[in-house]
Parts: C-alpha cells; sequence; structure tokens
C-alpha cells in the first residue's frame, strides 16, 4: 500500500495529538461568543489538562527514554528525546497563548465590573480588610517549611497543590527559602472583598496574593529578616506506580501501598513565577532534583490555575452559559416503576440532557422492591456523596443479594476506591476488586427480579460512569433493556471478572479483552466487502481517543476501498484524515463545548441494515486487550435512530466544531452558507422534541 511508504508516518503521535485537544479547550477560553466567567473557566479545565497530562503521557515518555538508554537502543532513545523536545516546545508555545488570553479575561472582567485584583492593585482600606481577614480565616492554616539540609524538598510537596517560595534575606547572610502551601483545601482559592463605596463593583482576590501581602505576619518573630519576598510554584509528579507481590498482603492493601508510591514519586515538570529570580530559580532546580527531561516552565504569577474551573460569578446571570435544565425521560415517568418501563420497551438517556436521576432510581427501587434477587454493578469513579451505593447498601439490609465490582486502579480515584471498598464490605455487600491485569472500565448494572416464577434480568449498558456529578457536565448514553440475551450475557462478565479462568462466549456484546477487537474488525471489513460489492457501505465513529494502530489501519484500508469515514473524535488522533492515497475518505472533527463529550458510538451501514452500537469503550489498544470493557448492540430500530440522529446534528456543527487534519492545526469548521449550529443546544432542543412526540402520540 502507498501509505505504508509514507515518509512523515501514517499515525500522528498521541502525546501531541492530546496537546492539539487540549490546544482546543484553549480555544474556548480565547473564544470571545463564551461568556466571560465560562472563559476563564476553561482556563481552569486546560490547567487541569495539563496536570494529568505530564503525570502520565509526559512521564511515561520520560520513563521509555531511561529504558532505551538503559537497553543501549540509542536509536529509540533518540527518537524519543526528540518526541519529547516537541512536547515541551510545543507546551512553551501553549503557555505564551494561555498568559495572554488570562490577561484579555481578566481585562473583559473588569467591563462587567468585576476586578481580579492583584498585590499591587491593593489600596489601603482593602490592605486593611485583608489583614484581618488573614489573621482570622488563614494564618491557622499556615505551616511553612524553612529549607534546610534536612528536608527533602521533593517528598515534602503534593503536586495538587500550589506553593509559594519565599526568600528570607538578611544583609551579610546567606539567603534562606522557605516553602508555603496555598491552602485550598480548607478554603476558596477566591476571596471576594466587601464593597468599599459603591456595590457595583466586585472585587476578588487569590489567596496566593493575600499570603503575600502577609509575608510579614508569618515569619516575624520566628525568622530573622530585612525583607522577604515570593513566588509561586507548582509541582507535577509520575503518576505511575507498581503493585508489590507480597503474598500475604490483600490486594487492597497492595493497593494502599502503591498510592504512597505516587506521593513520592519523582517530578516531571515544575511550573514558576517567570519573574522568579535567577538565584531562587537556580535554588528550586536543586531542590526539586530535575533531570535534563524534565521540564521547568515559566509563565505568569498564578500556577496551578485548575481551581479557576470554579470560578465564582459575582456579577449577572448571562456571564455564564444558560441553564439547560435536565429532561424527564416520557418513557420512564409514564409508569409505576422503573422496571414497568423497561418491561414495555427499550429506553435510552443522553445525560446531561436527561436526568440521571433515572439511573438512581433503577438502583433505588431495585433495593426495595420485594421481586428483586439480585443487583450487580461495576464502579469506576462514583461521586463523593453516591447515592447509588448507599441505595445498595439499602438492599443488602432488605435482604437482596448485592455484588459489586470495584476497579481499585481507576487513575486519580484509588483511594476513594478503596475506601468504597471497605465500607460496601462492612455493610455486607459481595465486593469483586476485579482481575489483577486488567482494569475493569464497563459500565454495567444487571437487576435480577423474579416475575411468574422465572429470574429475569434487567440491564443497563452505558458509555459513561455511575456517578451523579459527573453526569451533570459529560455526555453519554445509558441503555435499559429486558432484551434477556443481552442481560444474560451482562451477567456473564461479572461471572468473567470474578472466574477469569473460564471460558465465555458473547454472541451479542463486544467484551474486551475477550471478542471487542475481533468484532469491531469484522464490521470494519464487512463495509469494505460492501463497498467492493457496489452496496451501501459507510462508517460513523465517535470516541474519546483514536490511537489503536490495527484499528486505524483497518480504516485506512476501508477508505482505500472507498467506504465512507465520518468520526468525531474529542481527544487523542493518531489516524491523520484526508492524506491523498492514505485517508481520502475519512473526514473528523471534534467538538468542544461546554458539555465534556464522552460518549462511544459506532455506527455500520451494513448495506442498509445499518448496526449501532453503544460502548466503554475507546479506540485504544490498552481499552481493547488491557481492560474489560463491554460494547452493546442497539436493537431497538427507534432508538438506533436517535443515536443516528444526534450525530448527524454533532456532524453539522458550524460553531465548536473543529476539523483534525493531517496537522492537527485545529481550524473550526467551515461554516460556508449553511446555518449557525451549535450541536450541543440542538441535541437539547432535539431530545426535548422527541419527549414532546412521545407524549403526543400517547394522549
Amino acid at each position: 500500500m502507498y501509505w505504508m511508504t509514507l515518509k512523515t508516518g501514517p499515525y500522528y503521535p498521541k502525546e501531541l495529538s492530546w496537546l492539539a485537544f487540549n490546544e482546543r479547550v484553549l480555544q474556548e477560553a480565547a473564544d470571545k461568543r463564551n461568556p466571560i466567567v465560562e472563559r476563564i473557566r476553561f482556563l481552569g479545565i486546560y490547567s487541569n489538562n495539563l496536570d494529568e497530562f505530564y503525570r502520565v503521557r509526559v512521564a511515561d515518555v520520560k520513563r521509555q527514554i531511561y529504558i532505551h538508554l538503559n537497553e543501549k537502543n540509542i536509536e529509540a532513545a533518540e527518537e524519543t528525546k526528540h518526541l519529547m523536545d516537541q512536547i515541551q516546545a510545543k507546551v512553551i508555545e501553549m503557555t505564551k497563548s494561555f498568559e495572554r488570553i488570562y490577561n484579555d479575561v481578566v481585562t473583559r472582567l473588569k467591563k462587567y465590573n468585576i476586578h481580579l485584583l492583584q498585590k499591587e492593585d491593593i489600596n489601603d482600606y482593602q490592605a486593611h480588610w485583608l489583614r484581618d481577614y488573614f489573621k482570622n480565616k488563614i494564618l491557622r492554616y499556615i505551616a511553612p517549611v524553612i529549607v534546610t539540609n534536612r528536608v527533602n524538598l521533593v517528598d515534602r510537596l503534593n503536586d495538587t497543590d500550589t506553593y509559594l517560595l519565599v526568600g528570607i534575606h538578611k544583609v551579610d547572610k546567606p539567603t534562606q527559602y522557605a516553602v508555603i502551601e496555598v491552602p485550598t483545601e480548607y478554603m476558596s482559592r477566591f476571596v471576594q472583598l466587601p464593597p468599599q463605596k459603591s456595590r457595583k463593583h466586585k472585587y476578588i482576590i487569590l489567596l496566593d496574593d493575600i499570603i503575600d501581602l502577609c509575608l510579614e505576619t508569618i515569619f516575624k518573630g520566628i525568622v530573622d529578616f530585612d525583607h522577604l519576598d515570593a513566588y509561586s510554584f507548582k509541582m507535577t509528579r509520575d503518576a505511575e506506580y507498581s503493585i508489590t507481590d507480597e503474598i500475604d498482603e490483600s490486594y487492597v492493601e497492595k493497593m494502599s501501598e502503591s498510592m504512597k508510591q505516587r506521593l513520592i514519586s519523582e517530578p516531571v515538570r515544575v511550573i514558576h513565577d517567570s519573574d522568579m529570580p535567577k538565584d531562587m530559580l537556580r535554588f528550586l532546580r536543586k531542590e526539586m532534583q530535575m533531570s535534563s527531561y524534565d521540564s521547568l516552565i515559566a509563565g505568569g504569577a498564578y500556577r496551578n490555575f485548575k481551581n479557576f474551573i470554579g470560578f465564582p460569578n459575582p456579577g449577572r446571570d448571562y456571564l455564564e452559559n444558560k441553564k439547560l435544565p435536565a429532561i424527564n425521560a416520557r418513557a420512564f415517568a409514564d409508569f409505576d416503576t422503573v422496571f414497568d418501563a423497561i418491561r414495555h420497551s427499550d429506553i435510552l438517556l443522553y445525560y446531561p440532557y436527561h436526568r440521571f436521576l433515572h439511573m438512581t432510581e433503577m438502583v433505588r427501587q431495585a433495593a426495595f422492591d420485594p421481586n428483586v434477587r439480585h443487583i450487580r454493578l461495576n464502579i469506576y469513579r462514583v461521586a463523593n456523596k453516591s447515592r447509588i451505593i448507599n441505595s445498595l447498601m439499602d438492599a443488602v439490609h432488605n435482604g437482596k443479594q448485592v455484588t459489586v465490582m470495584v476497579e481499585l486502579r481507576a487513575r486519580f480515584d484509588e483511594e476513594a476506591n478503596i475506601e468504597w471498598s471497605k465500607r460496601m464490605t462492612d455493610a455486607g455487600i459481595k465486593v469483586i476488586l476485579g482481575i489483577p491485569t486488567l482494569k475493569v472500565h464497563s459500565k454495567l448494572c444487571v437487576v435480577s427480579r423474579e416475575e411468574n416464577g422465572e429470574l429475569i434480568h434487567y440491564a443497563h449498558f452505558g458509555t459513561g460512569n455511575f456517578n451523579e456529578s459527573t453526569a451533570k457536565i459529560y455526555t453519554d448514553f445509558s441503555l435499559f433493556t429486558r432484551h434477556q440475551e443481552l442481560a444474560q450475557e451482562a451477567v456473564n462478565v461479572f461471572e468473567f471478572i470474578q472466574y477469569p479462568y473460564r471460558r465465555y462466549k458473547f454472541q451479542h456484546l463486544q467484551v474486551s479483552p475477550i471478542n471487542a477487537r475481533t468484532k469491531i474488525q469484522l464490521l470494519i471489513r464487512q463495509e469494505i466487502q460492501n463497498a467492493r460489492a457496489g452496496l451501501p457501505a459507510g462508517i460513523r465513529l465517535k470516541v474519546n481517543n483514536l490511537v489503536d494502530i490495527p484499528l486505524i489501519d483497518d480504516l485506512y484500508r476501508a477508505s482505500e476501498a472507498g467506504v465512507e469515514v465520518r468520526a468525531i473524535v474529542r481527544g487523542m488522533c493518531s489516524l491523520k484524515p484526508g492524506v491523498k492515497g492514505l485517508s481520502d475518505n475519512i473526514y473528523i472533527t471534534s467538538v468542544v463545548d461546554r458539555f465534556l463529550e464522552h460518549p462511544r458510538v459506532a455506527i455500520f451501514e451494513n448495506a442498509g441494515d445499518r448496526k449501532v452500537f453503544i460502548s466503554s469503550a475507546d479506540w485504544m489498544t490498552r481499552n481493547m486487550d488491557n481492560r474489560v470493557e463491554v460494547g452493546c448492540p442497539v436493537y431497538d430500530a427507534r432508538l438506533a435512530q436517535r443515536i443516528i440522529d444526534i450525530f448527524t446534528i454533532q456532524c453539522r456543527d458550524t460553531t465548536k466544531a473543529r476539523v483534525i487534519d493531517e496537522h492537527q492545526t485545529n481550524p473550526y469548521e467551515p461554516r460556508g452558507n449553511r446555518k449557525k449550529l451549535r450541536s450541543q443546544v440542538e441535541i437539547y432542543h432535539y431530545l426535548k422534541n422527541q419527549e414532546k412526540l412521545t407524549q403526543e402520540s400517547q394522549d
């Protein structure tokens, strides 16, 4: 094939593609069409994303360099070093854009009478109030670390927090340094000052600046100084960890020990105030034990912008997105119980447009329904105060059998899941801790109910987590069905997780790592055959990430055979679309907007008899081969068409869609003569209209 000889290679590096995705988030912060408060929140999302990128992606690249060097594979080491250089250059470029956007947003906030104060902006009245506020509200949480030879600064720092590095200066003595943690764990990072004269103007200041203003209060009488100065910095650690093989430890104990490794793992990035003096910067580099492969990045005065996700709106409602009230699904509302509703027909919900309450209600009713015998559920990420888990505990108290599979290795949720597993075990729930070699990422719930002397399974297949919090901001599909073959196979997935040494066959479901890759490849190859035979052929795909090389190769072959491939990829995309001789028939866009696009959907034309699937799996090697994932066919033609309609609406987006091109330059989808269409808002109106039509047909 021609594409096998392309000099630039047929695949875009996934790490650079991830940065291209985060650049789309930064575009939202720059987009003046967005309300001003939403723009500053997008800066917080960008910052939070970049933290995770360094913890996971950059740390992995750094490990690869050391592995190649250790194995004397110089060519591979040089290639990986080149990738690291590209990453660092792109991040520096994006950091400059970030600072420009931040300054623009702060300036524009003033037009709405919202003033984000810095220390130099504070007047005497405000300074007096802030010093009192500091003494009464903040000082109790301040415990500086005086950096000496006895202090290992790397071990003392937390990579989720912001710090001030304080220079303690005294004439004729070497400069001492101290580190102060900004205590956002205990209070908001944003403090609104009381109005001085007119209530029209709102003044907000960050904790960082309040602490800087009150440095002398902290150190006076404890250390001797002539003057103090402070500059912010933040560290990011490698998020990887290893699990011990001690046979006398439980899996929970092993995971708990592994979490401690993350707390003391090596830094991969330090970002600092660009105004930090050179001698202080040299001190910081030395204390952080940074290698030549680690990133030391200069930025503006504020580090750790993730807190800006929660930036308050002290002004008018129009300064943030207008709320879209969640929709009640008529398919549930017209019946006394969720089981009556699902017995009547399959039900498809699309969050956050639909209320997640319908999902929690299924578990709540199952908890006390006398006919329910068994509840099975996967947990990957759940809300801090999970109503679902509380209902599962209630079910045990009501004599139900409850089995919960908890994935302890859900990245950055490990500690929470360890705690949940202990609480549920204490409550009498049968907790399965998964398969040591495979993460369990499926989104399954099965309620087994006795009806007329027969055990009937009600199943939920989803693309997102059972999390009441993220269901308000992530778009995800939930399919509720009483289809007994599908539901029984869902039960078999739980059996496989518990007894992975047994052989299980899945006729309907795509289950990783058993058959998902094979089934998907067969579907793609069928489209290729149909195209060559002159039959209707086409593939429509929506995923978060498209980086699995064998599946990308299959899509290239489909394109070469004349199959039209239309994809929506939110995040990483290693496939290069629209390249002559490689991917002429592939067109990909990405939608970044107020909700995070999270569903995984695949639609195959199948010679006119379309096949529609929803799945928990992205098209990544880890999801196909190293996780337990479930893809489910949507057999109800009405619901399958709804998914196709929603996909089509997103393909028509002329407001928030970007084209994924060969070089991932993120141009907005050309509008041409088409009307302005914002797909997330259009989908909301589409679903409301669907509910209206359902009601009218029943009236």
